[in-house]
């Protein structure tokens, strides 16, 4: 290998950087708060293999103007680690002395992942991940392909919480285990000639704050107390690396306390029990087939307390991907559900719906294929913003800590979708419907019939992140 194809030393990671290089992982998330170094990490990242000639890496934002700041830090770092190395600002891409290459690139819209169609990259980088969407993340994977022997082939990202990929990328590299903990995601692919070969890709979360930074936190350190100067959402995310709370959070009201599971004080999340004979039940609906469908049932007491107490959700397992039901399926499982759950036997249900399913301009309706199978429902009110208040209305807390909706521990994709719902850049005091509203849809159509008035007094609000800067609490700046 000539020498002039080596990479120079030119720049040292800090501790969390170093673990986030060393995974051997196909997919690694790194970050989770602001100031960790992840631009950096991404950027070094993509040189590891650059003196291969037939190498090719691919770094990501959402729109081509993100990437300034990217291709500027490049400008630094690149040259000094292999002199040589040219920028073609015309094409996006560093073109090294071997022969290898670095493009930047953007997916400012899903349907821009096909300009990728029929390329390959054996490191692909995705900058600010929560920007980007499941599909636009998964159909890479097809892109990640090596172009010639000895080349290892993987995928980094960097993320804060937040943006309208935030669920999703909590549901892949979050929730399933604690940070710096492989996840790993048992394949199966058919082979020639019959069989099945089986492996295991493995997947990982390494978490970095500003407190990781220590070059940072030395040339500024009031840039962590700046962070602690942001809205109460936002600081919990960038300073803390809170996946719970994050910036253009719908519902800040939605609590999951597992010490009110049983008390339902402070929390929406309570341990099932058996409904009464004389409460009413609803139940909602929001048809989908290639997005999923949402069948939710409600149980409503004396009071106008709505509780959640039974779902059935359409999706494959993987993001806001329908399991393409025809109306006539979803129709016989609700009639299975209610003739078997003893919440649900042998009561009389009142069924609302999205007023589309009405719809007969194309055929017979969605709610006429159900009403054939045994199963009704009414047109509920699709006014967007008055639905979405009255959740906001119901979430509240009273002074004793009681809010007007709870939501049984076993629907867990309502407590999976909900609290991850952002607003839409477009319609600042609407839902993003790109996101995986159809519980929301079918949840807000039955609060509908039920509508409430503002609570007059919310209990304050006392939770906190705790976090490094607490031992500098009380300290006069």
């Amino acid at each position: 290998m000539a020498e002039n194809n080596r990479i120079k030393p030119f720049w040292s990671p800090q501790p969390r950087q170093r673990d986030f290089m060393a995974r051997p992982e196909f997919e690694a998330l790194y970050g989770g708060a602001a100031g960790g170094g992840k631009s950096d990490a991404l950027l070094a990242e993509a040189l590891r293999q650059v003196d291969l000639p037939q190498y090719r890496g691919l770094i990501l934002r959402k729109t081509y103007p993100q990437l300034s700041q990217l291709v500027d830090r490049s400008m630094e770092l690149y040259p000094a680690a292999a002199p040589g190395a040219r920028y073609n600002q015309s094409r996006h891409f560093w073109q090294f002395p071997s022969g290898a290459k670095i493009q930047f690139g953007s997916m400012q819209y899903t349907s821009d992942r096909i300009n990728y169609q029929g390329k390959r990259f054996d490191y692909i980088a995705f900058d600010e991940l929560t920007q980007f969407s499941w599909e636009e993340y998964a159909y890479m994977f097809s892109r990640c392909r090596p172009g010639g022997a000895g080349a290892r082939c993987y995928i980094r990202a960097s993320a804060n919480p937040g943006g309208r990929g935030h669920g999703w990328v909590k549901e892949r590299f979050i929730t399933p285990a604690p940070a710096m903990t492989t996840i790993w995601q048992e394949l199966e692919v058919a082979v020639p000639g019959g069989g099945v070969e089986k492996k295991r890709q493995g997947r990982i979360f390494v978490p970095s704050t500003v407190f990781d930074n220590r070059i940072l936190m030395d040339n500024d350190p009031d840039y962590a107390w700046r962070l602690a100067m942001l809205p109460e959402a936002e600081k919990k995310a960038l300073l803390y690396g809170d996946w719970d709370s994050f910036s253009g959070q719908v519902f800040l009201e939605w609590r999951n306390d597992p010490a009110g599971y049983r008390t339902r004080v402070n929390t929406h999340v309570i341990a099932p029990f058996r409904v009464p004979r004389e409460w009413s039940v609803y139940r909602g609906f929001d048809f989908g087939y290639t997005r999923p469908f949402a069948v939710g049932w409600y149980a409503v007491d004396g009071d106008g307390r709505v509780y959640r107490i039974r779902e059935l959700y359409g999706c494959t397992g993987v993001p806001n991907e329908g399991v393409r039901w025809e109306p006539a399926r979803i129709a016989d499982a609700i009639r299975d559900i209610e003739r078997d759950d003893p919440n649900l036997e042998g009561r009389t249900i009142r069924g609302i719906a999205d007023p589309s399913i009405f719809d007969e301009s194309r055929g017979e309706s969605v709610a006429a294929m159900m009403e054939r199978r045994g199963v009704y429902f009414d047109k509920g009110d699709n006014h967007r913003l008055a639905g979405k208040m009255q959740l906001h209305h119901r979430l509240a807390f009273d002074e004793e800590g009681r809010p007007m909706l709870y939501v049984f521990s076993t629907c867990v994709h309502f407590i999976r979708t909900v609290p991850q719902l952002v607003y839409d850049a477009a319609n600042v005091e609407d839902i993003d419907t790109e996101g995986e509203d159809h519980i929301y849809d079918e949840c807000r159509y039955v609060l509908m019939e039920r509508p409430i008035s503002p609570p007059e007094r919310r209990a304050r609000d006392v939770r906190r992140v705790t976090g490094p800067l607490d031992e500098y609490a009380g300290t006069v700046w």
